[in-house]
């Protein structure tokens, strides 16, 4: 319950105006069994990253490892899942750890590095599904590629997600699709998914269809 509520807290306020008395509100729990389960606010703090990294890594492995779609389109139905994630909490939160990643210099210094091993795994799965579109065996030029193209992804994507909250719409993160996907595939040499803008997650893969199930 505490990890549930201080993740939501983070996403919407961030940890520096975040309080544990926000948290003890939020749940009903006192400071006393705060207090027991975490010795700090920084030890709280790594714990709802340890966690919101955990959920968000096993909603990209669903999107992207996806066997059905073309690469790109794994993209694509990743993009707008969190695009519906954020319409449906009226654009109050995006991601936790970009979230983070604006207030870095006001943060204990053992978020850094924790939070740029989570950015990193992002870039290694986004790499890995590009790298689908190259064929079973490929280059190692195509291999730099496809890692260019995802650090620009999250790079991007980040700054999107960011200005989607600034504005309340979506608008944002279309427009980064449409041209994430255009450049990708142009170099990548595949024909890029439309993007469309209707409210709505696509539908989640089938079990058994994902890399990770077949495993």
């Amino acid at each position: 319950m505490l990890v549930r509520a201080g993740v939501g807290l983070l996403t919407e306020k961030g940890f520096s105006s975040t309080c544990v008395d926000d948290v003890l509100n939020a749940t009903g729990i006192s400071k006393g069994s705060f207090y027991y389960c975490f010795n700090s606010k920084e030890d709280f703090g790594q714990a709802l990253i340890d966690s919101y990294a955990t959920y968000f890594n096993a909603k990209m492995d669903l999107w992207l490892t996806d066997r059905a779609p073309p690469p790109l389109q794994r993209m694509l139905n990743f993009m707008q899942d969190a695009r519906a994630g954020m319409m449906r909490h009226h654009f109050r939160r995006g991601c936790l750890i970009g979230n983070l990643g604006q207030e870095i210099d006001m943060l204990p210094d053992s978020f850094n590095g924790l939070l740029l091993t989570i950015l990193e795994g992002w870039e290694r799965r986004v790499t890995d599904c590009l790298l689908a579109a190259c064929g079973p065996n490929p280059t190692a030029a195509q291999r730099r590629l496809c890692a260019r193209l995802s650090r620009y992804f999250w790079i991007g994507w980040e700054g999107a997600v960011l200005r989607a909250r600034m504005e309340h719409d979506a608008e944002p993160l279309d427009l980064f699709a449409t041209f994430f996907l255009a450049q990708a595939a142009a170099e990548l040499g595949t024909k890029a998914p439309v993007v469309t803008t209707l409210p709505g997650s696509p539908v989640p893969p089938a079990p058994g269809q994902t890399a990770q199930a077949a495993n």
